[in-house]
């Protein structure tokens, strides 16, 4: 029986790598040993991509590239390392060279935009009150409020970071769409779901923390990914 290749995790905008809790002990469930998730920094794509390239480079072995959210831009910038077997785009960006999230934003823009605000230091913060009903509806008002307590702002000017060569072309890729994303809008997950022409789309009748709220159908994409690229 073949060993199970690691899975490196990738999280996005106003979260950190505890979003994928759930998913992590469902990985665990499922066999996975090496499970591994980035802290970024949030500080632009560049600084971003760099993080996660040198936790991929420890792993000896192949590894699936999993990201949510802004998460899809950096293993799409980050994913073009020879161990990396599959990309896992999980309610995610998916830009294109030359695009950036921001630009990608503006084609639709997403329910809960008006409840972003940048702070005196160029941070980008969703409102704390708006956080639940923005980020994850479907989840408990307590997930939500400690979600909204404990977000990680990134750097405003991060949106407009620009991909160079995206790792999808590259790449074998699975995307999970969220039909109730208010934080990317569905339609924008559609066309870049399309474009990348991955594996398989999984669509989740899910908000955007669909990592949190479906984290077993997250996990069993993840391992889908894992078994066909091994």
């Amino acid at each position: 029986m073949m060993s199970k290749p690691a899975v490196v995790l990738v999280h996005g905008f106003w979260g950190g790598a505890a979003h994928w809790a759930k998913v992590i002990l469902e990985l665990k469930k499922l066999g996975y040993t090496d499970i591994r998730a980035v802290e970024n920094p949030l500080t632009s794509l560049a600084d971003d991509a760099e993080r996660t390239r040198k936790m991929v480079a420890q792993v000896q072995g192949p590894v699936v590239l999993v990201g949510h959210s802004y998460g899809g831009a950096v293993i799409s910038q980050a994913g073009n390392q020879d161990n990396v077997k599959a990309l896992v785009f999980i309610a995610a960006f998916a830009p294109d060279a030359g695009e950036s999230a921001g630009g990608i934003t503006q084609q639709h823009l997403p329910e809960a935009a008006p409840n972003l605000a940048p702070d005196s230091d160029g941070y980008l913060w969703l409102n704390p009150a708006k956080f639940h009903e923005s980020f994850c509806q479907d989840l408990s008002p307590d997930e939500g409020f400690v979600m909204g307590v404990t977000q990680k702002a990134p750097l405003a000017s991060t949106f407009g970071d620009n991909i160079s060569d995206p790792a999808w072309k590259h790449k074998p890729s699975w995307y999970q769409l969220s039909t109730r994303d208010r934080m990317i809008a569905p339609e924008n997950q559609k066309a870049m779901s399309e474009r990348i022409k991955p594996r398989r789309v999984l669509s989740l009748d899910a908000s955007h923390a669909s990592l949190a709220s479906h984290p077993v159908e997250v996990a069993a994409l993840i391992d889908e990914a894992a078994k066909q690229t091994a």
